[in-house]
C-alpha cells in the first residue's frame, strides 16, 4: 500500500511536468515503454536494482540511452527517480500515472466479457451505454468466455454489472428449488 502512494505522488509530479510541457499523453507513452522495458528486460531490472552500481552511473546511462528519444525533462524526472532509490517503481508509476489521466479526461477502463467475439461496432455500442449509465467515456477491455453462455458482464472498477445467461438461469434455479 505504501508504495502505491509513493508511485501515485510521483505519477502526480510527472503529470504536472508533462503539464507544463503541453504532452501529458505523450509522456505516458513514454512511461508505459520504459515500464515495459523494465519489467520485460531482466537486465536492465538488474542493472536498477543493483546497489554495487552506484546512483550516479545509474543515472548516466538512463540519460545516455534515453537522450533524443525523451524530452529532457522527462530523461530528468527519472534520473530523479534514480536519486531518490525509486526507480524500482517505475512500473507502478507508469500505471498511477494512466489512472491520473483517466480521471482527468473522465475516462474509465472497462473489462467487458462476453460469451463470443463481438464486432468493432458491437463494442463500440456497449461501451456507450456503459458510458451513459456511468457518465463518463469508457474504454473497453473484452474478453471471451463461452462458460457464460450468453450476455455480458461488465466490471468497472469494483463495480460489477453482471447481465450474463449463466447468472439468469442460475437465478431461475434458485427460485425453483426455494420454491419446493
Amino acid at each position: 500500500m505504501r508504495n502505491e502512494s509513493i508511485a501515485k505522488n510521483y505519477a502526480e509530479a510527472l503529470l504536472a511536468l508533462a503539464g507544463k510541457a503541453n504532452e501529458t499523453e505523450a509522456w505516458g507513452g513514454l512511461m508505459h515503454a520504459v515500464a515495459g522495458a523494465f519489467e520485460s528486460d531482466i537486465t536492465l531490472q538488474r542493472f536498477l536494482a543493483a546497489p554495487q552500481v552506484s546512483a550516479g552511473q545509474k543515472r548516466a546511462i538512463l540519460g545516455k540511452g534515453l537522450e533524443g528519444k525523451a524530452p529532457e525533462m522527462f530523461i530528468k524526472f527519472l534520473q530523479k527517480l534514480v536519486t531518490n532509490r525509486r526507480q524500482l517503481l517505475i512500473p507502478d508509476i507508469a500505471t498511477a500515472y494512466t489512472d491520473l489521466l483517466d480521471a482527468a479526461a473522465g475516462r474509465v477502463h472497462a473489462r467487458v466479457t462476453v460469451s463470443r467475439a463481438m464486432s468493432e461496432a458491437d463494442t463500440a455500442a456497449i461501451a456507450e451505454q456503459i458510458g451513459r449509465v456511468l457518465k463518463k467515456t469508457v474504454v473497453p477491455h473484452v474478453t471471451v468466455n463461452p462458460q457464460i453462455l450468453g450476455g455480458v458482464i461488465v466490471r468497472v472498477g469494483d463495480t460489477v454489472m453482471d447481465g450474463s445467461v449463466r447468472r439468469r438461469l442460475g437465478a431461475v434455479k434458485a427460485k425453483m428449488l426455494g420454491g419446493v
